[in-house]
């Protein structure tokens, strides 16, 4: 039911509407002791339920067509080992589970990386780039510290001028964020198809020396069309934050804060990346917090474990993925590992499983995933999903 929202004057009726619209009863809103069967009002308005306003069908975000896009140097462990000899990168591998990554050019940055999966999007699936709504770009290494880089990305995408377009700071939970703002967009009524890219360039703030990081990230971009639908497939989000965390992955150098009075690695820095990453104890947060983000979303959607198909988990490690399947007691079947090939890409890693999984065909409309992102921040946050892609009608 929608409700035309009308102010009144202390104990007398009002006369006239104010162009407010809410749906449903508002929360904690009292009968209105009139004889009026469609009159409720609480403090300070009454809200008026005219039997001959019709109720608007909500629409939902739905997870479309994405395409990725991986700069064209592509480095392998070979690579590394022909300039790195004293490396084992056996080891190495072993417990990244990386054998493979993508690394920008000097001259490309986030933005080339976000417009040419974008490109590719609107190419491969035949899609008018003027239909997007409102572009979101999750990103850590901005172009520039301003403006906006989706701002940048608007013009040269061909976006029209009334398209909204904003930018959010988040690393490997960013993909679940955008997909919450996305779904809230649509939602409300703002936007029909949403945009959302995630673009990193970690790259550039690594050393070429630093074994401990080169060796994990690899660049890169996915585009994501975020579409309406009649039919809710996202649902149960829960996030979590704790910024006690920050010191153990960060980058302190091009912000607005002094050098001396930012914030300190956790321990000591042994290498000379801009980049700083504490590995145990981002291993210690997530065995800790994820098992139970899943249980919180699980008893929020009412399901049990054995109602999931997929648990699509941010692709961080090897080692790391391989400790949360034990924790929850999952083999690569429901808690598959795809980042052999592209290293770990932050904001990028969930949208290229998702891609890889729908090549697999191992998604279907009628059963329910976990979606769960988690790292720099501390940050994280996941929800349920099930791919009704093929069916959508925007």
């Amino acid at each position: 039911m929608v409700c035309w929202l009308a102010r009144t004057d202390a104990g007398q009726r009002s006369g006239s509407l104010d162009l407010v619209a809410i749906a449903g009863r508002a929360s904690g809103v009292a009968e209105c002791p009139s004889s009026d069967s469609h009159c409720f009002r609480g403090p300070q308005f009454r809200y008026l339920l005219p039997e001959t306003v019709e109720t608007l069908p909500v629409k939902y975000a739905a997870i479309g067509p994405i395409s990725v896009y991986l700069p064209e140097n592509a480095e392998t462990n070979d690579d590394l080992q022909a300039e790195f000899p004293a490396w084992d990168l056996e080891l190495i591998a072993a417990k990244t589970g990386i054998f493979k990554r993508y690394i920008a050019a000097d001259h490309e940055c986030a933005s080339d990386l976000g417009v040419a999966a974008a490109r590719q999007l609107f190419a491969e699936h035949d899609i008018d780039p003027q239909s997007i709504d409102f572009l979101l770009l999750c990103t850590q290494t901005p172009d520039y510290p301003l403006p906006t880089t989706a701002c940048l990305m608007q013009d040269r995408l061909g976006l029209r001028t009334s398209c909204g377009a904003l930018d959010f700071n988040l690393g490997c939970s960013g993909f679940v964020y955008g997909l919450s703002l996305a779904d809230g967009l649509i939602q409300n009524g703002t936007a029909k198809r949403v945009l959302l890219i995630t673009a990193e360039t970690y790259s550039k703030y690594i050393d070429k020396k630093d074994r401990s990081l080169r060796t994990i990230f690899g660049d890169g971009a996915a585009a994501t069309l975020i579409e309406s639908s009649e039919h809710q497939s996202l649902s149960n989000f829960q996030f979590g934050t704790d910024g006690s965390g920050a010191d153990t992955l960060l980058v302190t150098q091009g912000g607005a804060r002094r050098a001396e009075d930012a914030h300190k690695p956790r321990h000591r820095q042994r290498w000379n990346s801009e980049l700083y990453m504490d590995g145990p104890s981002l291993i210690n947060f997530t065995v800790a917090a994820i098992p139970k983000l899943v249980q919180e979303i699980l008893d929020k959607a009412g399901l049990q474990e054995d109602d999931v198909g997929l648990f699509l988990f941010h692709q961080a490690t090897f080692k790391m993925l391989e400790m949360l399947q034990e924790r929850l007691g999952l083999d690569d079947q429901r808690l598959p590992i795809v980042l052999g090939e592209y290293g770990n890409t932050v904001s990028s890693t969930i949208p290229i499983l998702i891609q890889e999984m729908r090549r697999q065909r191992r998604l279907s409309a009628d059963r329910m995933n976990l979606i769960v992102g988690f790292g720099v921040g501390w940050s994280w946050g996941g929800c349920t999903w099930k791919d009704i892609a093929p069916t959508i009608q925007a």
